[in-house]
């Protein structure tokens, strides 16, 4: 396959080809990304709800270190670049203590029990 670079835009047909059909992969691999990630803060919404029931903190700064590891590994294993793998899952962890700490601000603000 080759492609013709004179400026006009003329693209080889099965370039064009080559390309759509590697982009539709991305598209299917980014939705499922999504719905991963939609499914994992569905559980974390859980976490943070248990932990506000039980006046436990936010943060897990241990767990949050093993986990780091934990895909640092997965990431060298797959041949993904180990920091990128952290960068994200740190993004990801953010999210999940600013959920945790909105979901025990909203326990702290219900009445605890109804007057008689």
């Amino acid at each position: 396959m080759t492609t013709s670079n004179t400026g006009t835009g003329d693209v080889d047909p099965a370039v064009r080809a080559e390309l759509a059909r590697l982009r539709d992969s991305i598209d299917n691999i980014d939705a499922a990304v999504v719905h991963m990630l939609a499914e994992r803060f569905k559980c974390t919404q859980q976490v943070g709800h248990l932990k506000a029931a039980h006046q436990l903190p936010p943060a897990d700064p241990a767990r949050e270190a093993r986990q780091i590891a934990r895909l640092r590994a997965l990431a060298e294993n797959a041949k993904l670049d180990p920091a990128f793998a952290e960068k994200f899952l740190n993004f990801i962890i953010a999210e999940v203590i600013r959920h945790h700490e909105s979901i025990a601000g909203d326990t702290l603000d219900q009445p605890t029990s109804a007057p008689d």
